[in-house]
C-alpha cells in the first residue's frame, strides 16, 4: 500500500512516501518539505530515494498551495516517484493534541474533524496546522482515505493521580484540563524498538523515554504503558526547549503581565515562542548554534545546556522512584540521537543506580547504539525514532479493516 504521512506545521508540510508491504516490510520511496509558506518566498526540499535531493524556491502562498507542490513534485517526470497521483491509497496526519477523545488512530470523518478542531485550544500553535493539511489533501485527493495519528493517545494510560493537576475539579469537567502528554508516537515507537534492542521483554518491563529534541519530553513506562510524562495540559509543560519556557511557577505569568501590561495572547507567545533556549541565550533556539555558542565560551549558552542537562535528569529521577526502578534509558530525538556530550552528562549522574556507562559506544550518532557496558544493572541506548512509520502502520491497518 502507497502511503503518503503528512506533518503539517504553522508554515511547513514533512512528508514521507512509503510503499507499506507490511509492518516491517516497507520501501520509503521519497520524502521532504515545503517550508516558509505565507513568506515571501518559499522552498520545497524533496528527496527520492538514491537520487540527489531537489531544491526549489518558490512563493507557498497557503497550504493548499504546498500541498499541490508536495503532491505535483511526487509525480513530476524528473524527480518524481509516482506515474499518477491515483497511486497514492491513503494519507496519514500526525496531531499533536487529541485530548482525551482519543486513545488510538482513527479514519477521518466529519466527528474526528470537530475534535480535533476543540483540541485547537490545547495545542494553538499545532492542531490548526494539522486540520488546514487535512483538508488540504481533501481537496486536492477527495476519494482517498485519510487517517490521523496523535501525539496524545499512546499517553491515555496514565493514571488519574497522574493526570489530574491540583485545580478546582469543575475545570476538568468544563474544559478537560489535564495532563495529556506529547511526542506519545515518538515514546512508543523507541520504548518497543528499545526493548528489543536491548533484550528486554517490553511485557515485564520499566523503561524511561527522553524525546529531547527543538521540544522535549520524557516518559515513564512500566509494561509497555506510560505511567507519567513530562509534558502536560499542552507542549509547553516540562524542561526548557527551543522557545519554550517548560516548568515554571504560575505566578509568574499573571505577575509579568501585570508589569508589562501584556493580554492572555501576548503573555501565551511570551512563554510558547520567546523563551526556552531562546529566551534565556537572547541569541538562538537551535541547539547546533547553542553548541557552538557554548564551545566559544558564551556563559548564557552554557547555561541553556547546563539546564537542559539539569532538566532531564530530575525527570529520569523523579520517574526511577515512581516506578520503583529502571530497566532501559533510552535517548531519542533530534538531540538526544546527536549530542554524545548530553548523554554523557546526563548518565553519569546514574552511577548509583549501577548504571555502568560506555564512553566509547557514545560517539555514536544518529544509529541505533547500546551505550551502557554489558555488566550494568541499568541499560541505555540510543535509538532512533520513526513516527513516520508508526504513523504509515496505523494508516495501513485502519484502512484494510475498513475495506474488509
Amino acid at each position: 500500500m502507497i502511503i503518503l504521512v503528512i506533518n503539517c506545521g504553522s508554515s511547513s508540510i514533512k512528508y514521507q512516501l512509503l510503499d507499506m508491504k507490511s509492518d516491517d516490510v516497507y520501501d520509503l520511496l521519497a520524502k521532504g518539505i515545503a517550508e516558509k509558506i505565507g513568506l515571501e518566498t518559499g522552498r520545497l526540499q524533496h528527496s527520492v530515494t538514491g537520487k540527489d535531493k531537489f531544491v526549489l524556491d518558490i512563493p507557498i502562498p497557503d497550504h493548499k498551495a504546498g500541498m499541490k507542490l508536495v503532491l505535483d513534485a511526487l509525480i513530476d517526470e524528473n524527480h518524481g516517484v509516482l506515474k499518477s497521483l491515483d497511486d497514492i491509497e491513503a494519507v496519514g496526519h500526525r496531531i499533536v493534541h487529541g485530548g482525551d477523545f482519543f486513545s488510538g488512530s482513527a479514519l477521518v470523518d466529519e466527528e474526528v474533524l470537530k475534535k480535533i478542531a476543540i483540541c485547537c485550544d490545547f495545542a494553538p500553535l499545532h492542531n490548526p496546522a494539522h486540520l488546514l493539511g487535512i483538508k488540504a489533501i481533501a481537496e486536492v485527493l477527495p476519494s482517498v482515505p485519510q487517517v490521523v495519528t496523535f501525539d496524545t493517545a499512546y499517553h491515555q494510560t496514565m493514571p488519574e493521580y497522574a493526570y489530574m493537576y491540583a485545580l478546582p475539579y469543575k475545570y476538568y469537567e468544563k474544559y478537560r484540563v489535564r495532563r495529556y502528554g506529547a511526542h506519545g508516537t515518538s515514546h512508543k515507537f523507541v520504548a518497543y524498538k528499545g526493548a528489543k534492542f536491548a533484550g528486554i521483554d517490553i511485557n515485564n518491563s520499566k523503561i524511561i523515554t527522553c524525546h529531547i529534541g527543538n521540544g522535549s519530553s520524557v516518559t515513564a513506562e512500566v509494561n509497555g504503558k506510560v505511567v507519567d510524562t513530562s509534558m502536560g495540559f499542552t507542549p509547553l509543560e516540562g524542561m526548557i526547549m527551543g522557545t519554550r519556557c517548560g516548568n515554571i511557577d504560575a505566578n509568574i505569568i499573571p505577575y509579568i503581565m501585570k508589569k508589562e501590561n501584556l493580554t492572555p495572547d501576548q503573555m501565551s507567545d511570551v512563554i510558547n515562542r520567546q523563551s526556552g533556549f531562546l529566551g534565556l541565550s537572547g541569541k538562538t533556539s537551535d541547539a547546533r548554534e547553542m553548541d557552538e555558542l557554548a564551545n566559544a565560551g558564551d556563559p548564557k549558552a552554557k547555561l541553556v545546556l547546563k539546564k537542559l542537562t539539569y532538566d532531564i535528569i530530575k525527570n529520569i529521577g523523579s520517574y526511577v522512584a515512581v516506578m520503583n526502578g529502571v530497566d532501559l534509558i533510552v535517548f531519542t530525538g533530534g538531540i538526544g540521537e546527536h549530542n554524545s556530550r548530553l548523554r554523557r552528562r546526563v548518565c553519569e549522574n546514574f552511577s548509583y543506580l549501577g548504571l555502568k556507562f560506555d564512553y566509547e559506544a557514545n560517539v555514536a550518532w544518529g544509529v541505533d547504539t547500546m551505550i551502557s557496558l554489558p555488566d550494568s544493572k541499568v541499560k541505555v541506548a540510543l535509538i532512533t525514532t520513526d513516527e513516520e512509520l508508526v504513523i504509515a502502520r496505523d494508516t495501513m491497518h485502519i484502512v484494510l479493516n475498513e475495506e474488509e
